[in-house]
């Protein structure tokens, strides 16, 4: 079982699991003191509790055969499960004791999802229980897992076989689990009914104090309470020497303290029962005191508190009346939910957006984007979701969460670090194109998050997204009073693949000089009056999906009437209307978004294209804005599987025990020699061409015998063979072989440590499919253009696994073409390459030891798509926590 870790209660509270040890013995003794009659009963079937005693004593005792987890809540133990295998390899019999003052909380549901999933992984099938029939909370905490489960009535006792093979609605239940408790968990941070400011001055410098007046000066309608021992009142409050001695209890606790002050008070709001921080202060992680920002995390953890922070801003909620920040400003209310990793970052967008809730996580030693997207998801004032980061903590989390929240949200992110180094050397193709940033971006292309270059593109897209419909599609109307911008508008259009229909003849009307195609030119005299009607006119017509209204100032009516126009025209319009008035960023009226330049305004609105088609149920969640999307499916799919249809099941149990001999021979790792490579690749069904291993001119030449005439001959130990003549083509005749052999051998030296003898394979088109495994992100697939034009042309497309739809990947390729006949070259068999992609992502996906993989190139020919040549490399890696243990990072 894994070491202790912390875990969300579906009340918000924080309780930590841990392995039993003996030395649980006394606490095991004081909770079955503690349990109720009925809880001992109904436990261990039998009045009194001497029965319960003995059984802890046998629990923590030598020769213990079972595995058990108990759990903590603010250092008592309060819990234990444990589960006994009979000793047949299958079956164990499960158990659980509570605490009465936990019942309700969720404590229960959650240990038994996790000695199901450690019951799973030690190789057991079925927890059996039995249950007095009146215990019907445990009965139905047992049915309600989402694992299957069989149950038989005997003699008041209901016996339970529970199956432990993970199940869809297992997995559905444990998300819709931690979502409840994780918004439970930040409601006192996020919409807190009292707030108190520790740290509160009369310095009107000071953090605490600007605080405190942002509190009052925003019109928060709970309590407030200054807390500063130095000080009778603040602004006319009472001030409270420690939290501790405030009269009411405390949602929320703004510490503004001195560094070296902050773990005291951390201990106060403990013992105050207060229910989250958000911890102002700097001096921790970030300037080398990591362990006292572990010990500060350590006490909120014990006692129930989430924390944000340290080194933020603060938390706003205009819902709420709440800007529990020393923000110079009072943020504008709105439908955009922000959190930004920077405190600069987070403060220049606040200047520029209306948001629902904002937080500053600084060094996010507790909350983060994860959380807040479990709490934004369901928040009724959010309806757009923005995100600056500088770190991930747990990314395939922030996957899973992204991609449930994606399907009703749009979540916006910029990252930063795009051209940081990766942080491992890497030698095979793929390891060296797949860098931490493709990986970042094919995570977010994988959870339905548009990832965008900067701020300021983060802004525009939020703008469109906050305030104006989805577009149904990618059809644009521009209209305005000047050719030169418009006709920039119809470019950019282009270039992000969109799409400036020919408007229906007699729509619209204009002077004697107003062109009225598309873009519709009504010249520099057109006034408000005109502007407004067409835009009206376009946006109710069936051949336009959304309307671009351009306006150079001052021409016409000048720039206010011209704006109000533009904003009665898209009030109550079902399609979005957007406008670029030259030199004039911002939102007109509270409802159409302006940008200054007509690029701007094409990219935000690709973005919302893009996310449109991503609500509409393609399979692929939306390309970043820069790329064309493709065409719309002719009906919305149903979900994205979690697993490739039509992939033949692998030898998963053959390919661990082969990586696990390996490694426990080199546990460093290495790359496996061609047999090794070929011995795993074969578990999971991926088509080699036959490949004789050789030591010599002798042994080549007699492998060229059996493999088959024209021979190849490559050689065992370059990275990058064709670049050092390691690999010779063509050769007729088992002499042929020999001699190129010797030749090779002594050109190569100690570079060639042996070779590897093939058949000529008919020609077809080279591809590469590889894949890499980062310790944090994870399994990221690769396909591209093969052979030795992989790094020089660069045509890649990368995705995490698994792939739902391994064939549209492969048709993102420039080359894709090439597969399905181009210029009267015959089609290859795309099918089976998509399949071969689909065997490799789901190795990747099982085997996390596989650090880097190499097919290429895969000739993808007229019937089928061997590999011929295959690298693969092994690395030890830390266990991968289950995504089925909810668990906080």
């Amino acid at each position: 079982m894994p070491d202790g870790y912390d875990v969300l209660l579906r009340d918000g509270g924080i309780a930590h699991v841990r392995p039993l040890s003996p030395d649980d013995r006394a606490a095991l003794h004081e909770l079955v003191d503690r349990s109720s009659d009925r809880s001992a009963y109904l436990r261990f079937f039998t009045g009194g509790r001497s029965t319960a005693h003995a059984y802890m004593d046998r629990l923590t005792g030598p020769g213990y055969p079972g595995r058990a987890l108990v759990a903590t809540v603010q250092g008592k133990l309060v819990a234990v499960v444990e589960y006994i295998p009979d000793g047949g390899g299958r079956r164990a019999d499960l158990a659980i004791l509570l605490d009465d003052a936990v019942h309700g909380h969720g404590l229960g549901t959650l240990l038994l999802e996790h000695v199901a999933v450690d019951a799973a992984a030690q190789g057991l099938s079925e927890l059996t229980a039995d249950v007095l029939a009146e215990n019907q909370p445990m009965i139905r905490v047992l049915r309600d897992l989402g694992l299957d489960v069989v149950h038989r009535y005997d003699s008041g006792t209901v016996h339970l076989v529970i199956k432990v093979t993970p199940t869809a609605r297992l997995r559905a239940g444990v998300e819709a689990r931690d979502h409840e408790a994780e918004r439970a968990s930040l409601r006192p941070v996020i919409a807190p009914r009292s707030v108190a400011v520790v740290g509160a001055g009369r310095d009107p410098r000071g953090l605490g104090h600007r605080v405190l007046r942002n509190l009052l000066d925003g019109g928060f309608p709970g309590p407030v309470y200054p807390v500063n021992p130095n000080a009778a009142e603040v602004e006319g409050l009472a001030c409270y020497p420690r939290v501790t001695t405030v009269p009411a209890r405390v949602d929320l606790a703004v510490v503004a303290v001195p560094a070296d002050l902050v773990l005291q008070v951390a201990r106060d709001c403990a013992e105050a029962g207060v229910g989250g921080l958000a911890v102002l202060t700097s001096g921790f992680a970030e300037a080398g005191r990591r362990d006292a920002e572990q010990e500060l995390l350590r006490v909120c953890r014990e006692a129930g508190m989430r924390l944000v922070g340290p080194n933020c801003l603060g938390v706003v909620n205009t819902g709420a009346r709440l800007n529990a920040s020393f923000l110079p400003l009072s943020p504008s209310r709105g439908r955009v939910a922000l959190m930004s990793q920077s405190g600069a970052v987070g403060a220049a967008l606040l200047e520029r957006l209306d948001v629902s809730s904002f937080a500053s996580v600084g060094n996010k030693a507790d909350v983060s984007g994860n959380d807040l997207l479990e709490y934004w998801e369901d928040d009724d004032d959010t309806g757009v979701i923005a995100l600056y980061l500088e770190s991930f903590g747990n990314p395939r989390k922030f996957a899973r969460i992204a991609r449930r929240v994606s399907a009703r949200k749009p979540i916006l992110m910029v990252k930063s670090g795009r051209t940081g180094a990766g942080d491992r050397a890497v030698r095979s193709h793929t390891a060296a194109a797949a860098s931490p940033d493709v990986a970042v971006d094919a995570l977010a292309r994988a959870a339905g998050v548009i990832r965008l270059d900067s701020v300021h593109e983060l802004i525009d897209a939020a703008r469109l997204l906050a305030h104006q419909p989805l577009p149904a599609g990618p059809r644009v109307a521009v209209v305005g009073n000047s050719g030169g911008p418009e006709a920039m508008a119809a470019d950019a259009c282009e270039q992000h693949g969109l799409i400036v229909p020919e408007l229906p003849a007699g729509l619209l009307r204009g002077g004697a000089n107003a062109a009225l195609g598309n873009p519709v030119d009504l010249t520099a005299d057109a006034g408000a009056e005109e502007l407004r009607a067409a835009v009206a006119a376009l946006a109710a017509c069936d051949a336009v999906d959304a309307v671009l209204a351009v306006y150079t100032p001052p021409f016409g009516s000048g720039l206010e009437e011209t704006r109000r126009a533009f904003a009665a025209a898209a009030r109550g319009s079902a399609k979005p209307v957007l406008a670029c008035v030259v030199g004039h960023d911002g939102l007109i009226d509270g409802l159409v978004p302006s940008y200054a330049f007509p690029e701007q305004a094409v990219a935000a609105l690709a973005t919302a294209v893009a996310y449109a088609r991503h609500r509409a149920g393609l399979l692929e969640p939306p390309a970043p804005p820069s790329a064309p999307p493709s065409a719309p499916p002719s009906a919305p799919p149903s979900a994205p599987p979690d697993v490739p249809p039509d992939v033949p099941p692998a030898d998963v149990a053959a390919a661990r025990a082969l990586v696990a001999a390996e490694l426990a021979a080199r546990p460093d790792g290495r790359w496996l020699p061609p047999a090794t490579a070929a011995r795993l690749l074969r578990c999971y069904g991926v088509d080699l061409a036959e490949t004789v291993e050789v030591d010599g001119p002798d042994a080549a030449a007699a492998a060229a015998g059996r493999t088959g005439l024209p021979a190849v001959l490559k050689a065992v130990g370059p990275v990058h063979k064709s670049d050092v003549g390691g690999v010779m083509l063509g050769l007729a005749t088992p002499g042929d072989v020999r001699r190129a052999y010797e030749d090779m051998a002594a050109r190569l030296g100690g570079q060639m440590t042996g070779g590897v003898v093939q058949r000529m394979l008919p020609g077809g088109v080279e591809i590469i499919v590889g894949g890499v495994n980062y310790p944090v992100f994870g399994p990221l697939l690769m396909v591209g253009m093969g052979g030795v034009a992989a790094d020089l042309l660069a045509d890649r497309v990368f995705r995490v696994p698994p792939v739902a739809d391994p064939a549209a990947m492969v048709d993102e390729l420039r080359c894709a073409p090439l597969l399905h006949g181009y210029r009267g070259s015959p089609p290859v068999d795309a099918d089976a390459l998509a399949l071969q992609v689909a065997r490799v992502g789901r190795l990747l996906e099982d085997l996390p030891e596989v650090a880097e993989l190499d097919l290429n190139p895969v000739i993808v020919g007229a019937a089928g798509a061997p590999v011929v040549d295959a690298r693969v490399r092994l690395a030890p890696c830390g266990p991968q926590p289950s995504p089925l243990l909810r668990r906080l990072r």
